[in-house]
């Protein structure tokens, strides 16, 4: 079922919503730069209501992104950022006790917030951890995989330690393009010795509910740029979401959305936040959205109208594509559906 709007009006993503999460690589930045149209948008949107953000990045501290942020022009404290370290910790408390000495495979925001917590920090498998805790950073290389790989050696259900990742991600945006993101490097690990790693960070729930409950929030929206961690993490939180066409995921990735990824919203770009979302009209099988209209018959979905703007035509192709429950294979897709003009790293 699809998740796009179908009031009677229309209204902006942004009406009754209390709380703005935003994702922040590929949704406010890519690399150190501000993404087009992010920063003032997102300026506009604290208007009335209170602003967050939430990464799966772990190789930074709060304080860091913050910094970042403002430099950006979007004044950020360090409690308005919730990164999937502060998750971990969550995870990791529940099951190793404080004092505990952790392995870790990961940079500066990692190790800040596993000192903060009471834990003693080492990066050899000698020291006998309690744990291991998995998070990217940029000189993560063999022989920190390695030591993760040796401390793992013995499955958990055999009396060997946890391993908690703070994200899997696969890529990461960056200036240049897009990079190998923490998935890539725990899928080396788990390889390596046959186990799965505990997630706190997207598509897990444990980061979005210490987001909610740190904010307070009634009535959340959460803005990110991938499906599979962003979105799906979001609906599995019960948070409404927006995926914003900035990041990773492309309108191919859209079509093929499995229902659990699938997101309320969908923008070219960060200003739309403020505009009003046009209503999916569906009508003998036609699926209207403004001026594009799109039919599916049998296998082959159609273009009625394209309509002046590629953001339309793609909200209802996504629209009469999701409704029917199908599978992205099961059709023929012309190109101009899927056509790509929108802004990416």
């Amino acid at each position: 079922m699809a998740l796009f709007s179908r009031e009677a009006r229309a209204t902006t993503p942004l009406a009754g919503v209390d709380l703005v999460l935003a994702d922040l690589d590929g949704v406010v930045y890519a690399g150190s730069g501000a993404l087009p149209h992010a920063v003032e948008s997102l300026e506009r949107a604290r208007e009335g209501r209170r602003l967050g953000y939430i990464t799966n990045n772990a190789s930074r501290t709060d304080a860091s992104v913050a910094a970042h942020l403002t430099e950006l022009g979007l004044k950020t404290a360090p409690d308005e950022v919730v990164t999937s370290p502060q998750a971990a910790m969550r995870l990791l408390s529940s099951r190793v006790p404080a004092g505990s000495t952790i392995l870790v495979v990961g940079g500066e925001g990692l190790v800040v917030e596993l000192e903060k917590a009471g834990y003693a920090v080492t990066r050899s498998a000698d020291d006998a951890p309690a744990a291991v805790v998995q998070g990217f950073a940029p000189d993560v290389g063999w022989s920190h995989l390695a030591e993760a790989a040796f401390a793992l050696k013995t499955p958990e259900d055999e009396g060997g330690i946890p391993w908690i990742a703070t994200n899997t991600d696969w890529t990461i945006p960056q200036s240049r393009g897009i990079a190998p993101g923490n998935g890539t490097l725990v899928s080396a690990v788990h390889t390596a010795v046959g186990r799965l790693a505990t997630v706190a960070g997207k598509p897990e729930v444990p980061i979005f509910e210490e987001a909610v409950v740190r904010f307070g929030a009634q009535h959340p929206l959460f803005i990110g740029d991938r499906l599979d961690t962003d979105i799906l993490g979001a609906n599995r939180a019960g948070i409404p979401s927006a995926l914003v066409l900035t990041g990773v995921d492309r309108p191919k990735h859209v079509l093929a959305s499995p229902a659990d990824s699938q997101p309320r919203f969908l923008l070219s770009d960060l200003r739309e936040l403020h505009e009003p979302y046009p209503v999916a009209k569906v009508r003998d099988g036609v699926v209207t959205v403004g001026q594009a209209a799109v039919r599916i018959d049998g296998a082959d979905v159609r273009i009625l109208a394209a309509g002046e703007r590629q953001i339309d035509l793609l909200r209802a192709g996504a629209t009469a594509i999701w409704d029917t429950g199908r599978a992205i294979f099961g059709f023929r897709v012309p190109e101009q559906l899927y056509a790509d003009p929108f802004h990416r790293p």
